[in-house]
C-alpha cells in the first residue's frame, strides 16, 4: 500500500514540475514578446496558460485522490496540502502571464526600451517561480527561504520602473497610455513575484509544519537589531 502512495506521490512531484515549467515558459515567451514588440508570440501565450489551467485541474484530482484514498502521515499530509495551496498561486502566475501577453499588441511595436528595468523584472520573477517550484520538489527549506528574500528586488525593480515611467510622461506627454500600458506590465510581474514566494512559504510549511510571513519575520528582526 506504502509502495502504491509513493508512486502517486513522486507523480504528484512530477505533475508540479511540469506546471512550474510551464508557468515559466508562459512569462519567459510573455517578456519575450515585450522584449521583440511582437504581437504574434505574444498571441502563442494564451494557449500555454490553457495547459497550466488544466494542470491545475489534474494535480487536486490527484491530490484529492491522494487524501482520500489513501492514510497520509503528517508530513505527507502537509505535501499534499502545500500542492493543492501552491496550484493556485502557479494558475495565478499563468494568468498574469496571459494579461501582459494581451497587452503587448496596444504597445504598437514599441518594445519597452525606455525603461530596462521590466526586463529584469522577467528575468528576476522567472527566476523565482523555477527556484519555488525546485524546493517543492527536493524540499529545499534554504532554497525557498532566498525565494522569499529575493521579491525584495522584484519590489526594487517595480519601484525603479514607476520612477521611469513617471519621466517619461513627464518628458513625452504623447507617451502617457504607452507609459500606463508598461506600468501595468510592470505590476502584473510584481505580483508574479508575490505568487511565486507564496508558493515558497507553503513549501516551508510542507517541511517545517510552519507557515508564516517570512519576508515580514525577517523585517521584523532587522528592526529589532536596529
Amino acid at each position: 500500500m506504502r509502495s502504491k502512495f509513493d508512486k502517486q506521490l513522486a507523480q504528484l512531484n512530477t505533475e508540479m514540475t511540469q506546471m512550474g515549467a510551464l508557468c515559466e515558459e508562459v512569462i519567459a515567451l510573455a517578456a519575450k514578446a515585450l522584449i521583440s514588440g511582437s504581437a504574434d508570440l505574444a498571441g502563442e501565450v494564451a494557449d500555454i496558460d490553457s495547459k497550466i489551467d488544466r494542470m491545475e485541474r489534474d494535480i487536486e484530482a490527484l491530490c484529492l485522490k491522494l487524501l482520500l484514498q489513501q492514510q497520509p502521515v503528517a508530513r505527507d499530509l502537509r505535501q499534499i496540502s502545500a500542492a493543492l495551496k501552491m496550484i493556485t498561486d502557479l494558475e495565478r502566475i499563468g494568468d498574469q502571464g496571459a494579461d501582459i501577453a494581451e497587452i503587448i499588441p496596444f504597445l504598437g511595436g514599441r518594445t519597452g526600451d525606455e525603461c530596462e528595468s521590466v526586463s529584469l523584472m522577467a528575468k528576476e520573477t522567472i527566476r523565482m517561480v523555477t527556484d519555488s517550484v525546485d524546493a517543492y520538489v527536493k524540499k529545499d527549506v534554504a532554497l525557498a527561504k532566498s525565494v522569499i528574500a529575493h521579491d525584495d528586488a522584484v519590489d526594487e525593480c517595480f519601484v525603479r520602473v514607476k520612477s521611469a515611467l513617471i519621466r517619461l510622461i513627464t518628458e513625452k506627454h504623447e507617451d502617457a497610455e504607452y507609459a500606463l500600458d508598461l506600468l501595468m506590465i510592470a505590476k502584473y510581474f510584481e505580483r508574479i513575484g508575490d505568487h511565486a514566494t507564496n508558493v515558497a512559504e507553503w513549501v516551508v510549511f510542507s517541511v517545517t509544519g510552519i507557515h508564516k510571513d517570512w519576508k515580514e519575520d525577517t523585517q521584523d528582526d532587522e528592526d529589532t537589531e536596529q
